[in-house]
């Protein structure tokens, strides 16, 4: 199959790339002010563009508003990322969680139970965020990021059949469909995740 041979080659060219994200993500992880930026970001990225997003963290925090600022300060902030005022509400909630010990009850938990916890306690966040956020501080490697790129991607190479509405359940099993399909092509899932999005948009970021 002329793609999945196209996919591989993808994976061969950016693969030292990747790995060195990965790394960067695991050195995010020991540190509370990043691991902060994270989780603010990942509240931030639905139906916007990353760039933006990360744009906006690194303002806000740049200029102090996100430890006390009230919810129409940092929406502010938030130029061109969509439903600003609701983020900023998500953010003001999700800043009282994080404490000395938010870390530590991460940590303390494997990937799955850490990311049903963030669904649970962290308003913004659904499996996507929370399975993104935990990847960007090294924990949870083996977790879909299942956004829209990703998804395009995995009908493209027939792993599922159509988008569908992500529900836990359905979540749940297009992860396993993909980890099977990373499994069955040799890519890792968390580099699987960088060749996809990368085939969609030219590049890697966050």
């Amino acid at each position: 199959m002329e793609k999945l041979k196209a996919l591989h080659s993808l994976y061969y060219f950016i693969k030292e790339d990747i790995a060195k994200k990965l790394e960067e993500f695991k050195s995010i992880g020991k540190d509370e002010g990043k691991v902060f930026k994270e989780l603010i970001f990942c509240i931030l990225t639905p139906q916007s563009k990353a760039e933006i997003c990360w744009n906006a963290v690194e303002r806000m925090f740049k200029k102090n508003i996100v430890p006390e600022g009230s919810v129409d300060e940092i929406a502010r902030e938030l130029k061109g990322v969509r439903f600003r005022f609701n983020k900023a509400r998500y953010i003001v909630e999700a800043r009282k969680f994080f404490n000395k010990n938010f870390l530590r009850k991460l940590n303390d938990m494997d990937a799955v139970n850490a990311r049903e916890w963030l669904v649970k306690n962290i308003k913004g966040y659904g499996y996507k965020e929370a399975s993104h956020f935990l990847r960007n501080i090294g924990k949870g490697f083996e977790l879909a990021i299942l956004d829209r790129h990703i998804l395009k991607n995995l009908v493209e190479f027939s792993v599922i059949d159509n988008i569908p509405a992500l529900t836990k359940k359905k979540y749940y099993e297009i992860e396993k469909k993909m980890r099977e399909f990373s499994e069955r092509i040799g890519i890792p899932m968390a580099y699987l995740d960088f060749v996809l999005w990368y085939r969609q948009t030219g590049r890697i970021f966050k």
